[in-house]
């Protein structure tokens, strides 16, 4: 009998604690990969990986054939449909919750809105920033499947989506085969 009671309180204090975990669809240390392709006739190419943190998303992209010493605007896009050259089935940016456009670090923007992507003097760029506004396939934002567009100029954040000119690369966000 007092070994019934004392499992019964166990099992009452794990459902106890385990309702008091964080509620989280986000796959910690899942990873996307976009492979970019050139878009209305550039030579842009390229990849941008994403990663799951705790409740943000780790972009990085290594990009060639940009313009030299120029930033471009750098965005999810809200379909993951590439099929014409110009890149317009991508539709307009991801913007799930109605925001305004904006640039980070603001929280009040698109989701997916990267701001810009600076170049060298070889029209070459590396990218890197935390985004706190999406989520690789959890209940945030989630942009598997959507597409991620590099566009002709730098995005200005005016509105309504930054002025950023004629989409150059982009690539369907799709999930990362990871080695064991």
């Amino acid at each position: 009998m007092r070994k019934t009671k004392i499992i019964s309180l166990c099992l009452s204090l794990i459902v106890v604690l385990t309702g008091c975990l964080p509620e989280s669809s986000d796959k910690i240390g899942q990873k996307a990969i976009a492979t970019l392709q050139s878009l209305n006739m550039s030579q842009v190419s390229g990849i941008v990986v994403f990663e799951q943190l705790e409740g943000k998303v780790k972009v990085t992209a290594k990009v060639k054939g940009l313009n030299p010493n120029a930033k471009h605007g750098f965005h999810v896009h809200h379909f993951g449909d590439l099929s014409k050259d110009d890149g317009t089935k991508a539709g307009g940016h991801y913007n799930p919750e109605g925001h305004d456009h904006g640039l980070p670090p603001s929280q009040e923007r698109h989701a997916g809105s990267f701001g810009n992507i600076q170049t060298d003097s070889a029209g070459n760029a590396i990218f890197s920033m935390e985004d706190e506004t999406i989520s690789i396939s959890g209940d945030k934002n989630p942009i598997l499947g959507r597409s991620v567009i590099i566009h002709a100029k730098e995005d200005d954040g005016g509105q309504p989506s930054g002025n950023a000119g004629k989409r150059i690369a982009g690539g369907v966000i799709g999930l990362k085969y990871i080695d064991q």
